[in-house]
């Protein structure tokens, strides 16, 4: 048994979607009459009919069948040539099978979709959304991401920004979206943007989302600084207007000398953070000031007024001020009374392993700069400014927003007076930085810090006559902690 065949044409081309036809002519070049059966095999096979399936011929005669391709508008429809074949199988003579080969090129179609995952976003200071973008087209696709909206009021880092993607795959692209000026107080503010993906010669697909910027601080959190910073008002009014006038002689010769008549150091609570115990150089008296015992300041040691002073009250007062720690109050009232009518700020930190540093005044270094090291607590005391406030800003696990928190209240204090923000605890959280503000006194308070693996942070100042304004000293990245502070007044 012999048999002819010929594909006519033996090349075709189709367009996904569409179909095409090509023809298989055949020959029984045998003796015998014999019926042949067709099958399309092969990876296009899903996608070929046969007519008809079977042909019946005499010897010597000539019969053909049709064969038509029609590839779907999908991905699994591979652009380029793609080989056929058709199973010929007699009916007489089952052993001598003949497969005609022939060749199909499907041509190249894209399509590309983008879908914004979630649609709308929250945070105070950034979101993350996700842009997936699917190829369903049969070859492969490069595009770039950007972002835009309105006004210009967001920045957005995009990664990657190309992307490259094989037909029937998706491409996830991260996306942050940053609102480039924070909104302190009020509620939140719906922010438009749109994520457009562009291919080469193609108009831009664009994806539509919304970011949702919350304030910094709560509306409850406003009206409680608010109700504190009027109590505290208050309080300090009565406080002036009730105090009893005590002058002694004693008081006069120091003003005389020039010691400030600023509030004692409060005595240490259990909460407040402890330092390392140094002595503190009480100021001189004035010249021919009346000591205790008869004996005057410019006395020699060896009279006998000096004698006594040292064996009655004076010894006791003088190991007293030695075991007194040398905390930021202590020193800015050394320096409040060598200048009365100055305003100053002294400040001290607390790394964690190391213990408190030594304290800094008007804008010097507390801390070490990229020591990895983080700093847990912040002691800070000022004069001539009517006190100071502050509140400690810790890392928030439980943020989605990878934002930290203010968990314990805020501590207010009058000038010469200690303000603690943090713990000295073995396990506190590290600072990721403190906000301070001072009452007034006519100037404001500007502070820098340095950020774990970063640098300085550039001058910032709160804005004095606002009673609900502070300045923020630090970063907001729960990964992140300060290192050094400096503050001034």
């Amino acid at each position: 048994m012999s048999l002819w065949t010929s594909l006519e044409p033996a090349s075709a081309t189709v367009d996904p979607g569409g179909s095409t036809t090509v023809r298989l002519r055949l020959r029984n070049t045998g003796d015998v009459v014999d019926e042949y059966r067709f099958e399309a095999v092969g990876s296009l096979a899903p996608w070929t009919v046969v007519e008809p399936q079977s042909l019946r011929l005499y010897p010597g005669t000539t019969g053909s069948v049709e064969l038509t391709f029609a590839p779907p508008r999908t991905p699994d429809a591979t652009a380029g040539p793609n080989p056929y074949a058709v199973r010929i199988t007699p009916t007489e003579h089952p052993e001598a099978t003949t497969v005609p080969e022939g060749n199909l090129t499907i041509t190249p179609f894209t399509e590309v979709r983008a879908e914004l995952v979630p649609t709308t976003v929250k945070g105070r200071f950034r979101g993350r959304p996700k842009l997936a973008v699917d190829n369903v087209g049969n070859t492969k696709v490069t595009a770039s991401v950007s972002g835009s909206d309105n006004g210009d009021q967001l920045s957005y880092d995009i990664r990657p920004s190309n992307v490259q993607i094989e037909p029937g795959r998706a491409a996830f692209v991260e996306t942050t979206v940053k609102p480039r000026q924070i909104i302190w107080f009020g509620s939140a503010e719906q922010r438009p943007y749109t994520l457009a993906v562009q291919r080469s010669g193609v108009t831009p697909l664009e994806v539509e989302g919304t970011y949702v910027q919350r304030g910094f601080l709560p509306r409850w959190l406003a009206v409680c600084l608010s109700v504190s910073v009027a109590l505290a008002i208050t309080c300090l009014m009565l406080w002036i207007g009730y105090k009893p006038q005590v002058r002694s002689a004693a008081t006069e010769q120091l003003q005389e000398a020039g010691v400030s008549n600023l509030p004692p150091l409060p005595a240490p609570t259990t909460g407040a953070p402890k330092a390392p115990s140094a002595d503190i150089q009480a100021p001189p008296a004035a010249a021919g000031t009346e000591q205790p015992g008869g004996a005057e300041a410019g006395a020699p040691a060896g009279d006998g007024g000096g004698a006594g002073a040292g064996a009655g009250g004076g010894g006791s007062e003088k190991q007293e001020t030695e075991a007194q720690e040398r905390t930021a109050a202590t020193v800015v009232r050394q320096l409040a009374a060598k200048d009365p009518s100055g305003r100053h700020i002294c400040y001290r930190v607390f790394t964690a392993g190391e213990g408190w540093s030594d304290v800094a005044c008007d804008g010097e270094t507390a801390g070490t700069e990229g020591g990895g090291s983080p700093i847990t607590a912040v002691n800070t005391a000022s004069a001539g400014t009517k006190g100071t406030s502050s509140g400690a800003y810790i890392p928030d696990p439980a943020s989605a927003e990878g934002e930290g928190q203010f968990r314990d209240p805020w501590q207010n204090v009058t000038d010469g007076v200690d303000a603690y923000a943090g713990s000295t605890e073995e396990d506190a959280p590290p600072l990721m930085g403190f906000a301070v503000s001072v009452d007034g006194g006519g100037g404001n308070i500007c502070q820098s810090s340095y950020v774990h693996n970063d640098t300085w942070t550039s001058l910032a100042c709160d804005k004095p006559g606002d009673v609900l304004d502070f300045t923020y000293v630090g970063t907001h990245d729960n990964t992140l902690w300060i290192e050094a502070v400096r503050l001034t007044a």
